[in-house]
């Protein structure tokens, strides 16, 4: 496990590919990542990692956020302690839609390594860039754009750069060609994921510095590390028009690895550097039976104590799967409810259930012993006032353990981002605009909204949830008065924006 002692020490260390992974938590959460948000492992990076392994490359991880590094410590770092072929820039996010707010840190990390390093090549891949390749290529200091999910393009830059292929051979890649852009190819994605990406280079990694939720750790508040991430599967078969998660990919795609090969992971998570708390980063657990139900089993065998949370849908909980994610330690199930209108459900492709199949399937979930975090979206298309406080309301009744608010979000590659280009309204000004908690976040507007009257009702909502007295008396009652504390004092962090002056 690499110490920040280690990245910095007297020796310069020669590799093949130098992943970084950009962002930086202050910009991105305000005074939340000071304790409350979660640091959470560069899991697709080291999964790339291992894929060049696997090929015969040498590879390190240099993760910013975890050592609270800005652009220029991080650039300062690379150029003083590395020599690499290549230097590949992973944008991705702790939410899967995430990723674009740290393409603010991301660019500056790029421009200024390339002033320290002109002639070391370097490629960004990620929900971002692959949304908007050639702009990304355009407006960043960087030499190359992944198209698609990235490690056979990775690879394949790797193999340019030694000599041993054309660039016309490497798939889903953007370059530039004197002064134009251009484009080689779309490649197929990833399929034996077993075999190609076996496990994360958990080894790359600072394991004992990540940090989880804090309400992912309600039962256990001040045991919050060490944590990780993994991935069950890629891509998802859904279109929802908020979501930009399949922009890597393509299309709606998905992907799953064994049983088998997921456990393996989580025996070295367990064994080898005691990991308790996990995320499963899938847009979609619990979908599969057969994939839910093998890992779940196997987790049993084992016989693990485990704190996992994992995504799932209203209309995917099935009765039979409830008994053994609950034995498997999976204690969280965060839903994307969205919207308290069914009308505003449909405008963006999110299911065709009801409030009252909403508040049957949390209910469901909370007798089984499994606790609920509640996705809830303000500023969707259709919304109104009126809808948005039905979206409150129903919040309030449903009375998840915990509830994420957001506000919606044209995010590059989401069919929102197309609307909104079409209909001629305003997008954050810098990618650090599209972070939800961020100074300069500016949502979508509606209709009948502006996008300040979205963030406003959004800022009130989180208050009126957190401090209401019915839901910190649940609380109280299932995870005690500290726990209680805590979420008081999560109340007084304010967030500024500039929206509202």
């Amino acid at each position: 496990m690499k110490s920040l002692d280690e990245l910095t020490g007297t020796a310069t260390k020669t590799v093949d590919v130098l992943f970084i992974n950009p962002g930086h938590t202050a910009s991105v959460y305000q005074g939340l990542a000071n304790d409350l948000s979660a640091l959470e492992p560069p899991t697709l990076a080291a999964l790339f990692a291992t894929y060049l392994r696997q090929g015969g490359a040498s590879v390190d991880i240099v993760d910013a956020p975890v050592f609270g590094m800005g652009p220029d410590e991080v650039a300062e770092l690379v150029a003083g302690h590395y020599r690499p072929k290549l230097i590949v820039l992973a944008v991705y996010g702790f939410q899967p839609s995430a990723s674009t707010q740290n393409m603010t840190s991301a660019g500056m990390i790029c421009r200024l390594v390339k002033e320290r390093m002109p002639a070391c090549p370097i490629l960004l891949t990620g929900t971002h860039p692959a949304a908007l390749p050639e702009q990304t290529l355009r407006e960043e200091s960087v030499d190359y754009v992944c198209g698609q999910e990235g490690p056979q393009t990775i690879a394949g830059v790797l193999q340019l750069l030694k000599g041993e292929t054309q660039v016309e051979q490497i798939p889903d890649l953007w370059y530039r060609k004197g002064d134009d852009i251009a484009f080689t190819f779309k490649g197929d994605l990833l399929k034996n994921l077993d075999e190609e990406m076996p496990m994360p280079a958990w080894d790359l990694l600072p394991m004992e510095r990540y940090r989880a939720h804090n309400w992912h750790c309600f039962d256990h508040i001040n045991e919050r590390s060490p944590y990780a991430s993994i991935y069950t599967t890629l891509g998802c078969p859904y279109k929802c028009s908020f979501c930009c998660i399949n922009a890597p990919f393509g299309k709606p795609s998905y992907r799953m690895w064994s049983p088998q090969a997921i456990i393996k992971q989580i025996d070295v998570l367990v064994n080898d550097y005691g990991v308790k708390n996990i995320k499963i980063c899938d847009e979609m657990f619990v979908l599969n039976a057969n994939h839910v139900l093998g890992i779940c089993d196997l987790i049993i065998e084992r016989g693990y104590d485990l704190n996992i949370w994992a995504y799932a849908r209203v209309d995917t909980v099935k009765d039979e799967y409830l008994q053994k994610l609950k034995q498997a330690g999976i204690r969280w199930l965060a839903l994307g409810i969205e919207s308290g209108s069914k009308h505003v459900r449909d405008g963006v492709e999110k299911g065709r259930f009801g409030t009252d199949k909403i508040i049957e399937t949390v209910r469901k979930i909370q007798q089984a012993g499994i606790y609920v975090i509640g996705n809830y979206i303000f500023g969707l298309p259709d919304d109104t006032l009126e809808s948005m406080q039905d979206t409150l309301d129903l919040a309030l009744e449903a009375r998840c353990e915990f509830g994420n608010f957001y506000s919606a979000m044209a995010y590059p590659g989401s069919k929102l981002y197309n609307s909104a280009q079409e209909n001629g309204w305003a997008l954050p000004e810098t990618w650090l605009g599209y972070s939800q908690h961020s100074y300069d976040c500016l949502p979508l507007r509606t209709e009948a909204l502006s996008a300040a009257e979205v963030l406003r009702f959004r800022d009130q909502a989180f208050l009126k949830y957190f401090q209401d007295a019915d839901y910190l008396g649940y609380v109280e009652k299932v995870f005690g008065s500290e726990v209680v504390t805590h979420l008081k004092a999560m109340t007084q962090v304010p967030l500024k924006r500039r929206i509202y002056s």
